[in-house]
């Protein structure tokens, strides 16, 4: 499995990697490099959604300070765009610590109402603090190379998925997230430490979100506080993961894809787009919940194994005769 896997891997990115030498439209190739970014917010989601059990209304935060670490460190200090890169990821990582010691320690409900209210609070700072330009956001001087952007866009999920399929299927560490999912309190009495593990899968969470959120900055060449620290980014990595199919990377992967182009329909067709894309976005939620709990990759792998287990023949009955 693990081979086929990683043939799989090769075959999908590899592909994605010939895009741009087949579509020459500067249009289709922003939506293709939109759609990546989905991908990858997706599946860093389901780190601590899906393989940890703790449903996140705050990722959209990590992705928002990764933007503006990127846009200060480049428009107020002069770095390079690649030096920022990693400085968005280590803002997010901060971030995620300081939040995650006092948040991780709630469950449920508190900690989404917790995490929705840290994304809140950053998007208020962001409001008012002179250095991230307040309500007028901060512009870059632009750089018109959509295909150094999709390159770029495409290598960081790449990374991203590469590296959580090590981490999370591949090693102890994913193992002890799904039993910290399945039963905390069991987790606990067989020696790991619960506090400590949900942080780090926070982290790892937060990292690739925010050096997505640096990409982003520099590519779409304007932010404020409206666009990058939006409840719509959290919002559609949540939805896209469930439908797709939480405590995996392919399912949240193609719930991205088939909801990433359900949208673009939606604004192509209906001048109207935005209140009904969200109408929509909701009743995929319940949707999703009541009649494919675990997501399109869980239904399809579900009826696959069904497909392949042997059917057992009922043995025929056994005659005994009678001992006089």
């Amino acid at each position: 499995m693990p081979r086929r896997q990683l043939t799989w891997f090769l075959l999908v990115f590899g592909g994605l990697g010939l895009v741009p030498l087949v579509v020459h439209d500067t249009f289709w190739l922003r939506i293709i490099t939109e759609g990546i970014l989905w991908i990858g917010l997706a599946i860093t989601w389901d780190v601590i959604g899906g393989y940890t059990g703790y449903v996140s209304f705050g990722h959209g935060a990590f992705f928002g300070v990764g933007a503006y670490a990127t846009a200060i460190l480049m428009l107020r200090s002069g770095w390079p765009f690649w030096t920022t890169l990693p400085a968005a990821g280590v803002v997010a990582a901060v971030l995620a610590v300081l939040a995650g010691l006092p948040t991780l320690r709630l469950k449920g409900a508190y900690f989404a109402i917790a995490t929705w209210a840290l994304a809140r609070a950053i998007q208020q700072l962001a409001l008012v603090m002179p250095i991230t330009g307040g309500t007028n956001g901060l512009r870059f001087p632009p750089f018109l190379n959509p295909q150094f952007f999709f390159y770029v866009m495409l290598g960081v999920v790449a990374a991203t998925f590469a590296l959580l399929w090590i981490l999370l299927e591949r090693s102890s560490f994913g193992l002890k997230l799904k039993a910290i999912r399945e039963d905390e309190a069991a987790s606990m009495a067989v020696g790991l430490k619960p506090t400590l593990i949900k942080v780090q899968s926070f982290v790892l969470s937060a990292v690739p979100a925010g050096i997505l959120g640096g990409v982003y900055a520099y590519w779409i060449s304007y932010i404020d506080p409206g666009s990058v620290l939006s409840d719509l980014v959290t919002d559609q990595a949540v939805v896209m993961a469930v439908f797709g199919g939480l405590g995996t990377l392919v399912g949240p992967a193609i719930g991205a894809v088939v909801l990433f182009a359900f949208k673009m329909f939606f604004w192509a067709k209906l001048s109207n787009f935005e209140v009904l894309y969200l109408i929509v976005l909701g009743g995929i939620i319940a949707v999703s919940v009541v009649f494919l709990p675990d997501g399109l990759w869980g239904a399809f792998v579900g009826r696959r194994k069904r497909r392949t287990e042997p059917t057992e023949s009922p043995s025929s009955p056994v005659e005994t005769e009678a001992v006089p």
